[in-house]
């Protein structure tokens, strides 16, 4: 059946009247999302991306009637839509964004809309169908980012077993290339980038955790898409356990992208009243490349109400300096030399606890060890205290080593039939009523005696054989351990915490919306470190980013770098030390104060800024910048990892600089790790700076010198007219 433009249906009540326009937008921040709402059916995306300006309602109109799906040999009989959650019902023959089944028959739901709130930067509605009712929201917020989420309710009489419930959007065919990342411990986050070929396509993580490998950011792009340049369309799903990230280009129809938690059969089984939310998924379009993409989620991150807001302190964490040799006089001596240096946080890692000399005993018995701390940690935390730090406690209440008191007292309180263990450790299942209780009130017991302002809370192995209630228990196993971080913060609002799950294998934005910084990698290699941060910022701001200045020999690599490019490294991120630097020469001591007295100085700026990253067309370097929102102070780090072609490198380019005004550019000496293999040196890199108009800066820059690799540049620029 067909309409012509002006008598479209939109939404209507029971008694005819309108409830929305057929076609709407909803603007935010220069991005767009044009939607045909309809009775007969969920509403269909007809663009998602650049803001097209004012359009009127006739305009509206007809671009849906123009919009309709064609008909063709392989398609339905007459026109048809791709809804906001396409199934065979629809004509959809890619992966379905709804799957499932009500008493063994498929669930295809025939959607009526009952209704909907709109307002300038989106919707959400009611659906209703047999048996099932649905509750969508598709919403930009302030920095332009739009957040889809999906509720189904069992409003029937038979359980339904739910296979998938996917948040998708349409994708705009000139994105032919699509990023998205893979790795390993110590190799986390590495880019791997292909074309979007036709089919159904999906990444799949069943670890039940985010993962080393998580594909962290699906990003579909115009062809050579880069940091700084071109069209960006991209999904995160702010969720710590099974994804799928998804893409569909079909001959029939328009391209999808999508992302939702991967549900394992018959884990999701709904009775009667029940009712399944799905996480949020996180869609970004940019159109100023990656970088465009990256200020979008961060200034959305930053809005939060519990982001952090305070200075990020500078934090000692004693696991590289002492493992789990815990003795009191080594620990204070640590305490002491870090507040020589300007440290502001003090970090006991593993090893405090009951029977914990190694990692093959101890977890899950949460108490203090007497014999090695025969009164309590008190003493170690008060003089922390006294030398003006905050106290820090390492932690991982997920597990058990099967040598424990819990475990041998609570054998059935594991999530797994399976007796196999990985890295000495067993899943508790925390879905379980009196797991969280006991878990919460060991926890609760900690944070009430001791003065602890930072948990670093962590999470070493996979999910396997993930067993709840006769059932997969991943999906309940990820929700209980949210809400176990929930009621903790709630019960101690001050304390901050940090995800780290035997690195970074658990950074999303799922457990950030109840943590404070995750640990991006337990690689402290700075050449390692720097590629796993700068995909890190990808979706996260400097802040969140756990980074620190390890041994000069990586424990991870064996690598020996030197110091100042240790500290170099670790400069965009929430910064810390980890290595006994009681051990330091007092050379070193003295460079380490200078760049956390630097490191404080700039901080502000780092933390707030918008994060910058260029080309810099010199194999083997890295650019890095920060620019503060009025344009008048900058940081910039060039780095480099490895040598290049360029007996003399291309000109150094500051992205981000107001072209009306001019820059101070000075070297910043204690945090510059360069090491010059110029024959002549570069003279305003000699001479400590040069002054210059942001234009020329920008779009021109200045000679680069050569530097040897594992080496860097730090120079800040200041508005000076």
């Amino acid at each position: 059946m067909t309409h012509s433009p002006m008598t479209l249906p939109g939404v209507h009540d029971d008694g005819g009247r309108a409830l929305v326009p057929s076609v709407t937008i909803f603007r935010s921040a220069g991005a767009a999302l044009v939607v045909a709402f309809r009775d007969d059916g969920l509403p269909e995306v007809l663009h998602w991306g650049s803001d097209p300006g004012p359009v009127d309602a006739a305009s509206l109109a007809a671009l849906d009637a123009a919009a309709a799906r064609q008909v063709s040999a392989s398609a339905l009989d007459e026109p048809w839509p791709l809804t906001i959650l396409p199934t065979e019902r629809d004509g959809w023959q890619g992966r379905p964004g709804i799957a499932g089944a009500i008493g063994g028959v498929p669930l295809l739901p025939s959607w009526r809309v009952a209704a909907v709130e709109i307002d300038d930067r989106g919707f959400s509605l009611r659906a209703e169908a047999d048996g099932v009712r649905l509750q969508s929201s598709l919403r930009f917020d302030e920095a332009g980012v739009l957040l889809v989420s999906h509720t189904l309710v069992n409003t029937g009489d038979e359980a339904i077993a739910l296979a998938a419930l996917e948040a998708t959007l349409p994708l705009a065919e000139r994105a032919t290339e699509l990023l998205d990342f893979s790795g390993r411990w110590t190799r986390e986050r590495t880019p791997q980038r292909r074309p979007i070929g036709m089919g159904s396509h999906s990444r799949e993580s069943r670890r039940g955790r985010t993962g080393h490998d998580a594909p962290l950011v699906a990003v579909a792009g115009t062809p050579g898409f880069s940091d700084r340049c071109g069209e960006v369309w991209a999904v995160h799903l702010a969720w710590s356990a099974d994804a799928i990230y998804r893409t569909d280009r079909l001959p029939e129809g328009r391209s999808v992208l999508g992302a939702a938690e991967l549900l394992r059969a018959g884990e999701i089984v709904l009775a009667p009243g029940q009712s399944f939310v799905t996480p949020d998924a996180w869609f970004i379009w940019s159109d100023a490349g990656l970088d465009g993409l990256s200020a979008r989620v961060h200034q959305t991150l930053r809005a939060r109400e519990r982001h952090p807001r305070s200075d990020r302190p500078v934090v000692l964490n004693t696991w590289e300096a002492v493992y789990f040799a815990h003795e009191l006089e080594p620990l204070v001596a640590l305490a002491d030399a870090a507040a020589a240096v300007g440290v502001e946080r003090f970090v006991l890692d593993d090893g405090w606890f009951l029977g914990r000399r190694g990692d093959d005993a101890g977890l899950g018995d949460w108490a203090v060890d007497p014999e090695v701390w025969p009164e309590g940690l008190h003493a170690l935390v008060d003089h922390v205290r006294a030398r003006g730090m905050g106290f820090g406690l390492w932690v991982e209440p997920e597990m058990v080593n099967p040598d424990s008191e819990l475990h041998r007292s609570h054998p059935d309180w594991l999530l797994t039939p399976s007796a196999r263990s990985w890295r000495n450790q067993q899943v508790l299942d925390v879905a379980r009523p009196d797991v969280a209780a006991w878990l919460l009130e060991r926890l609760d017991a900690l944070l009430t005696e001791y003065p602890i302002e930072y948990l670093k809370w962590d999470q070493n192995r996979d999910l396997l054989e993930a067993v709840h209630a006769g059932r997969p228990g991943v999906d309940a196993q990820t929700r209980a351990v949210y809400a176990l971080l929930d009621e903790l913060r709630r019960r101690h609002p001050g304390v901050e915490i940090e995800s780290c799950s035997s690195g970074g294998a658990r950074v999303d934005l799922g457990i950030l919306a109840r943590t404070d910084r995750v640990w991006a990698s337990d690689t402290n290699d700075p050449i390692e470190r720097a590629r796993i941060q700068r995909w890190t910022e990808l979706l996260l701001p400097p802040e969140l980013i756990g980074s620190h200045v390890g041994p000069a020999r990586a424990h991870t690599t064996h690598r020996v770098t030197d110091l100042r490019f240790r500290m170099a490294t670790t400069l965009f991120a929430s910064a810390g030390i980890e290595t006994d630097i009681t051990r330091f020469t007092e050379e070193e001591r003295a460079e380490l104060t200078a760049w956390i007295t630097e490191y404080k100085r700039l901080r502000t700026l780092m933390h707030t800024g918008e994060l910058m990253h260029a080309e810099t067309e010199d194999e083997g370097t890295a650019l890095t910048g920060v620019v503060s929102a009025d344009g008048s102070h900058a940081l910039y780090r060039l780095t480099r990892e490895a040598t290049g072609e360029w007996a003399v490198p291309p000109a150094l380019r500051l992205p981000g600089l107001d072209p009306r005004r001019t820059y101070r550019v000075d070297v910043l000496p204690a945090l510059t790790a360069a090491r010059f293999l110029d024959v002549k040196p570069v003279p305003w890199v000699a001479a400590g700076g040069v002054t210059l108009p942001g234009s020329l800066l920008t779009t021109v820059g200045v000679r680069a010198p050569l530097l040897a690799p594992a080496s860097a540049l730090v120079v800040e620029a200041v508005a000076i007219a």
